[in-house]
């Protein structure tokens, strides 16, 4: 490791981690999300507080679960403690939901929370279940909790485009980011279909029409790719933030993210493309960013809309940021966005121009030291010497 490398050590991590369960007051957030029910959400949490008990003598309890009759899942509730529910008389039905009062003042080490997104019935000291799980939290108990993608509040009109249900039950999308750990349960859809054809998931009489609505394949692959898309979000999140904190400005080769510099000064069709095949090869992330000029021309209209126009065409998004200095902002941007690959064309400027202020590549390249950068030659500049 040389003197200069801010990435921690192992060990620094492991002191982190242990810092950090010492100096919190609340609890700890696990949350197991999957794309549809039956995947297994339920059984994996129930199968974690087992070994909680059974491995490491931790104090688990369930405060709620719901098995839907599912053998298997029902049978990982074995010696479990219970926290008995609590009784509520709704339109002259007595109903039961989490005693969360209860379950505070029986404060175990871990609980058990089931279905993170379930309304309340009315009546109840919360209308969302995720309120009362927020309240056991601030009382310094880990929950283990089981949540599926669609009920993410910003996912609402995605998943009744694709399903054509309107999910009713829904959390806040900051609950993802308010977990300590999330768990992924995943299984194939078709491996889904198959336990919902056998009778694992519901009762055979609802399997017909459960079949020809939520579970048709494409539904489920399509949430499927939702749950890995948000997971993947919520980690990179998780890595920007551990960044931030331990002011970290060279960029970890997590992923790769490709930047194109545009301008308004010419065409930037060469680097479009180039950059659009780098990011292709890469399997990575791409984006063409241009520093917006004080005041521009109708000429340089012209070809900035030329430029963003190819890029819409190749599915580009363009950002637009702002600054006196072009390199200088072009290498904050890159910093802040984790940038590891950079497609720039050769400077125009004149030779007195790069004496006076030096070359703007090279100015960029010294900015971003953890960062390939990739000069695209530019014909035109040729033809004109």
């Amino acid at each position: 490791m040389t003197p200069d490398d801010n990435r921690p050590t192992p060990a620094e991590l492991l002191a982190r981690i242990h810092h950090d369960k010492s100096e919190r007051s609340t609890g700890r957030l696990k949350l197991f999300l999957g794309f549809a029910a039956g995947v297994g959400k339920t059984y994996s949490m129930l199968s974690e507080a087992n070994r909680r008990i059974e491995e490491s003598r931790q104090d688990v309890v369930i405060g709620y679960v719901e098995t839907h009759g599912r053998k298997n899942t029902d049978n990982q509730i074995g010696k479990l403690e219970l926290i008995p529910r609590k009784k509520i008389e709704y339109r002259g039905t007595e109903l039961e939901e989490m005693d969360t009062d209860a379950v505070i003042a029986r404060h175990p080490k871990w609980v058990v929370v089931d279905e993170l997104a379930h309304t309340n019935v009315p009546g109840s000291k919360h209308d969302k279940r995720y309120k009362d799980v927020l309240d056991i939290l601030d009382a310094g108990i880990n929950v283990l909790t089981t949540m599926n993608v669609q009920h993410l509040e910003s996912l609402n009109d995605a998943v009744m485009q694709i399903t054509g249900i309107k999910v009713r039950e829904t959390v806040p999308d900051w609950i993802l980011g308010r977990a300590d750990e999330i768990v992924n349960v995943d299984i194939t859809p078709r491996a889904l279909i198959n336990r919902l054809e056998r009778g694992d998931v519901y009762q055979k009489d609802k399997v017909p029409q459960a079949l020809t609505n939520f579970f048709r394949e494409g539904n489920l692959a399509a949430l499927r790719e939702i749950a890995f898309r948000e997971i993947a979000s919520t980690v990179d999140r998780s890595v920007q933030n551990y960044r931030a904190e331990q002011g970290i400005q060279e960029p970890w080769q997590t992923s790769e993210h490709v930047m194109i510099c545009i301008s308004a000064d010419r065409p930037s069709d060469r680097l479009l493309r180039r950059g659009w095949r780098i990011s292709q090869r890469l399997k990575a992330d791409v984006v063409a960013v241009y520093v917006a000029p004080d005041h521009i021309e109708l000429h340089q209209r012209r070809i900035l809309d030329a430029n963003i126009a190819l890029a819409t065409q190749l599915n580009i998004p363009v950002e637009q940021i702002a600054g006196a200095d072009v390199a200088k902002a072009l290498a904050e941007y890159a910093t802040s966005n984790q940038i590891t690959e950079m497609v720039i064309g050769h400077s125009r400027q004149t030779g007195w121009q790069k004496f006076m202020r030096g070359s703007l590549v090279s100015n960029l390249i010294d900015m971003v030291p953890g960062t390939d950068v990739l000069v695209v030659a530019d014909p035109a500049m040729k033809a004109e010497k």
